[in-house]
């Protein structure tokens, strides 16, 4: 039994677990604000334009069924919105990450600079000549 909880320990204590730990809380906080955003602020713009803030109420009758296209409509507006804030923030960390592993990309040489950028642009030329 010792043995097995020394096992689950360090599992437990591993970087990736950690890691994908992080990313679930991390996750499910961003999955609130993205909703939020969708049904609070995307959603009452559309409710500004077309009177509602949703499409539950359209239907369609047949006979004595209804078929609550409305309820889609919704659902599809909300996938579209949260696809696209989740789009915007991999974006965002893919570019993030690229600063990471590359540094701040270089200035434009065709660019006139200032005396300060100038002077700052020598500062970190030097700093890196030096490492």
């Amino acid at each position: 039994m010792r043995t097995f909880l020394n096992d689950f320990k360090k599992f437990i204590l591993r970087g990736n677990v950690i890691d994908l730990a992080v990313a679930v809380v991390v996750g499910a906080a961003f999955n609130t604000v993205v909703n939020s955003f969708a049904r609070d602020v995307v959603m009452g713009f559309i409710g500004a334009i077309f009177g509602q803030p949703n499409f539950d109420s359209v239907s369609i009758h047949i006979g004595s069924g209804r078929v609550l296209v409305g309820v889609f409509i919704t659902a599809v507006v909300n996938f579209i919105i949260i696809a696209f804030a989740v789009f915007i923030a991999v974006k965002a960390f893919e570019a993030m990450q690229n600063m990471r592993r590359h540094g701040v990309p270089e200035m434009d040489p065709e660019v006139d600079l200032t005396i300060d950028q100038e002077l700052l642009t020598e500062i970190r030329n030097l700093l890196r000549e030096r490492a």
